[in-house]
């Protein structure tokens, strides 16, 4: 049995619940002193991806895969590079298709399953560099990446790739989807509808003929989004197959190293399926952690620089220990 017992104490007094604990530190926390050398590279269908480094000079390196609209210039990514490079790991964030700064060439997007681009990240740094231990880790939707590559990979995975770790990871995407129908949830679901419309708005204008700017105004919810773009975008017959189709809990079942799950169970945006209990409790390669707060990407501990998941993710990384 692989679920333990979380030592996260919880939030500062202020945030007293997990709608504050998500909200405030995605607004206002301030990662300073991080900076990165860009790399582009080419991906195997034609488009690009955008690798942003921060090096020490070590043997080690950590994969960091970034939240829905986020990019490696988030506070949690941020966080966790300046955290693992005072460890002396060097850390590698990739940007998913049209974030970090820069519109893709082809007529997709991203998305929860983007497992794809992530391999052929750590195909790059594989084929390049030559370190000797890569860890692994997601946030959110980079989470979701994270585990399904993971299990699509299975015994295959590369043997330098030794550990992962995720956190506020929706495990099963149709559960994670359904809470932004939830009136308290509309903050996050306007939020990060209004970031995506921006990206078909530029797609659109890449691929004119592509896609109907007309629908995209009527869209108020994100089954609509995704059944009339995202689906469209990327192969997909609506929503509902989207979901399904790409969900990472479908390919966890053979996940073959050591990984962590860190997911908070007041986290607004994460339901039940979300949380691998009985998966957790049959393999012995998954440990799932679930603190009673910390709200989504929050885990704040008072007047401390770093979060409580950004230390537990280098522990069970770095230190292969889960007490």
């Amino acid at each position: 049995m692989s679920i333990i017992e979380s030592t996260y104490n919880g939030p500062p007094a202020y945030l007293f619940n997990g709608h504050l604990e998500t909200i405030i530190p995605s607004l206002f926390r301030k990662v300073s002193d991080v900076s990165y050398i860009r790399e582009k590279i080419d991906t195997p269908d034609g488009d690009f991806l955008n690798l942003d480094w921060s090096r020490v000079g070590s043997s080690k390196l950590l994969i960091i895969s970034h939240g829905l609209e986020g990019d490696s210039e988030r506070h949690y990514v941020r966080g966790m590079v300046k955290l693992f490079n005072s460890r002396k790991v060097d850390v590698l964030t990739w940007n998913n298709r049209s974030c970090g700064g820069e519109i893709n060439l082809r007529p997709i997007l991203y998305h929860h399953g983007a497992s794809y681009d992530l391999e052929t990240t750590v195909s790059h740094v594989l084929e390049n560099h030559s370190y000797r231990e890569i860890f692994l880790t997601g946030i959110s939707m980079g989470g979701a990446q994270t585990l399904k590559y993971l299990g699509e990979k299975g015994r295959d995975l590369p043997k330098e790739i030794k550990r992962a770790a995720v956190y506020s990871t929706p495990c099963n995407l149709l559960s994670s989807a359904t809470t932004l129908k939830l009136r308290s949830n509309a903050f996050y679901k306007n939020r990060f509808l209004g970031k995506l419309k921006l990206k078909i708005r530029e797609k659109a204008a890449q691929f004119p003929e592509l896609l109907d700017l007309e629908l995209l105004d009527k869209v108020t919810d994100f089954d609509s989004f995704d059944t009339l773009f995202t689906a469209k975008l990327h192969g997909f017959k609506d929503a509902s197959d989207f979901y399904k189709s790409v969900s990472a809990d479908n390919w966890m079942p053979s996940i073959a190293i050591p990984t962590l799950v860190i997911n908070a169970l007041n986290d607004p945006l994460l339901g039940p399926e979300c949380y691998p209990v009985k998966l957790a409790e049959k393999m012995q390669e998954l440990t799932l952690e679930m603190p009673k707060r910390g709200g989504h990407t929050g885990f704040v501990v008072w007047r401390q620089e770093f979060t409580w998941a950004e230390h537990r993710v280098r522990q069970f990384l770095l230190n292969k220990s889960l007490g």
